[in-house]
């Protein structure tokens, strides 16, 4: 007999079939994962029982959970976007499964007890990061003074083999972890010696046999810290490749977030092969006209590839850090930012992202006299009538000056992707905003999937591309992302404005082209805010794109904003999944099916009549 909830998922999944749907996908960074009663330590994990529950419940709507970028975070910083390339947060260990004896309980019940009795924001929906981040640390410490006690060969030889294979960055990322703890700070551009600022960075011979010496004597004097490091790295290898063996068997894949950042301890591991007084950045443009001042270190381009086209020792790096996320994530890689690593715009440093102050596109300015030495392009490829932060500025390009503006993503992105046994379908790029010619080209030559994002939609422009008739099947739709409103709040503030009324007309004209009372609908929508949030929603699904995603806030119908550019408060990045989302109302998928397939016209909703009464009765 089948159950409910089968019969509900077969029901959903034939409409989604029938809609052209490929994937449906759930957006949820790691730390938003909702805890079991009695275990919420401050921070969400994938990796926790109540990660896992949560993981069951989602396998039987979505195909695929987008997760945010997994990287070690700074104490001082929530944001995963600034996280490390390589190593992972220590926030995702599930402190609950140390204390059990899997793990010959190296953790006490006792400290797990204290630190979720004494977590802050138990009750709420809140992340404690500043406590849980000590917290963590104080149990983890505990947790390797016991490991290093107990009797088991075979865990001890697995964590012995993690560590040789892992040699070429959890030894840097380690040392660097050693240094900060000599130094009394964790942010390298403060320290007062400049040997251990440079240790990978030697300028001659003499330097390299001298910071070899020092490496050893740092590598010896913190052993055992070092060694603590790389001990709490493999329990949470350990821990999340349990978590995809679970994921697999539920039939659910996870999709990382590569963010275009580097941390600081990747600018210190790595520095001899970015680009010496150069960030990485944004234009002037309407939200900012100083530009985005982001501080990111730039891939210096004679280090990406050696003269005769191979990976050069930053191509290589990059290569490797794609291939470990596709490795440990078969369900993709969303990559942040596209555009930087294709046609990056760079500002030097210590002044404003600004043309006039010298910013320019990495490899489009022939016309820059600092920059026109890695142009692609020449003089003669630029229109006359642009300025050089405008997207414009690029006539059109040769299928070679494609390729070349290409090669990181050939050589590297799909290439690590297809060595993992992935498609370039598994590389999903954040492309949203007005892209440059080289970006644009780029994206079609490799025939990449960008994202519709439709909360974006300017209603005045007929031909925008975020609005649901013009958007295309092979690319990724959503309503909003961690940055954006829900859809809720967007809804609300559009009732009973005149731009509300542009949407509004649109969605109309789009999503019932059919009908005879437009007038009526616009009217009712038009006061309506649930009306408008439905019909926003259904825009996904009614829309070409064989790609959806949804983000948490919109599927749980939550009012607050996971993250708002430009502030810096603490309610940024913490915004968490209650633990009885189970009751909580979500959207009406059923629902927003069948008024997708109304929406193809008479004629495709008389052809899935059947199917239109089984979404009616699974509401």
């Amino acid at each position: 007999m089948v159950s409910t909830i089968d019969r509900k998922t077969d029901v959903i999944t034939r409409a989604l079939n029938v809609l052209g749907k490929k994937n449906l996908v759930f957006i949820m960074h790691n730390a938003s994962f909702p805890a079991l009663e009695g275990e919420n330590t401050g921070f969400g994990s994938i990796n926790s029982s109540g990660g896992r529950k949560f993981l069951k419940y989602a396998s039987k709507i979505f195909d695929a959970v987008q997760l945010g970028p997994a990287g070690k975070t700074k104490s001082s910083d929530p944001s995963p976007y600034t996280g490390t390339i390589f190593s992972n947060n220590p926030l995702f260990i599930d402190l609950k499964e140390l204390t059990t004896a899997k793990w010959h309980s190296i953790l006490s019940q006792s400290t797990f007890d204290e630190i979720v009795a004494n977590n802050p924001n138990k009750g709420t929906n809140r992340t404690s990061y500043s406590y849980i981040t000590k917290k963590q640390e104080e149990a983890l410490n505990e947790a390797y003074e016991n490991f290093l006690e107990i009797d088991d060969k075979n865990l001890k030889s697995e964590f012995e083999t993690y560590k040789l294979k892992n040699d070429s960055w959890l030894d840097k990322d380690s040392l660097y972890e050693a240094l900060s703890i000599e130094r009394g700070n964790d942010y390298w551009p403060q320290w007062k010696n400049e040997e251990d600022k440079n240790l990978f960075n030697p300028k001659s011979n003499e330097e390299k046999i001298l910071y070899a010496k020092r490496i050893e004597e740092i590598s010896k004097k913190y052993s055992k810290e070092i060694d603590r490091y790389k001990f709490i790295q493999f329990v949470l290898h350990k821990q999340s490749s349990e978590t995809k063996k679970f994921a697999d068997e539920l039939g659910i894949k996870m999709i990382a977030d590569r963010q275009v950042a580097f941390s600081d301890r990747d600018t210190w591991a790595y520095q001899s092969l970015f680009l010496e007084g150069w960030c990485l950045g944004c234009p002037p443009d309407y939200f900012s006209k100083d530009g985005q001042a982001w501080g990111f270190p730039v891939i210096n381009p004679e280090r990406l590839y050696n003269k005769d086209g191979s990976l050069g020792d930053a191509g290589i790096l990059m290569k490797n850090l794609f291939k470990k996320m596709f490795k440990e994530n078969p369900g993709g890689v969303r990559i942040d930012h596209i555009v930087g690593l294709i046609d990056p715009w760079v500002y030097k440093k210590g002044k404003k992202p600004m043309p006039e102050q010298g910013a320019g596109r990495l490899y489009s300015s022939p016309e820059h006299p600092d920059l026109k030495q890695y142009s692609i392009i020449e003089v003669s490829d630029l229109n006359e009538d642009v300025t050089s932060d405008n997207e414009k500025r690029v006539k059109n390009l040769t299928d070679e000056q494609i390729k070349l503006y290409g090669r990181l993503i050939e050589k590297i992105v799909i290439a690590a992707a297809e060595e993992e046994g992935l498609t370039k379908d598994a590389i999903v790029c954040e492309d949203l905003g007005t892209l440059t010619n080289p970006v644009a080209s780029v994206m079609k030559k490799y025939e990449l999937l960008g994202m519709k994002l439709t909360q974006f939609t300017d209603p005045k422009e007929e031909d925008d591309p975020y609005r649901c008739k013009n958007i295309p099947a092979k690319c990724w739709v959503m309503v909003g992302t961690h940055d954006n409103r829900p859809v809720s709040v967007w809804a609300k503030s559009m009732v009973n404005t005149h731009e509300g009324y542009l949407h509004i007309k649109n969605l109309v004209d789009d999503l019932f082209c059919e009908s005879e009372n437009k007038d009526e609908i616009i009217v009712k929508m038009s006061n309506d805010v649930e009306f408008l949030k439905e019909t926003k929603l259904v825009e996904l699904f009614a829309c070409k794109a064989e790609n959806i995603q949804i983000f948490f806030t919109d599927y749980f119908n939550m009012t607050e904003t996971y993250n708002v550019p430009g502030t810096s408060t603490e309610r940024n990045w913490s915004l968490r999944l209650p633990g009885n989302y189970e009751a909580m109302q979500t959207i009406n998928l059923p629902l927003l099916l069948k008024k997708a397939i109304m929406s193809r016209g008479r004629e495709f909703a008389k052809a899935n009549e059947e199917l239109i009464g089984e979404l009616d009765e699974i509401q």
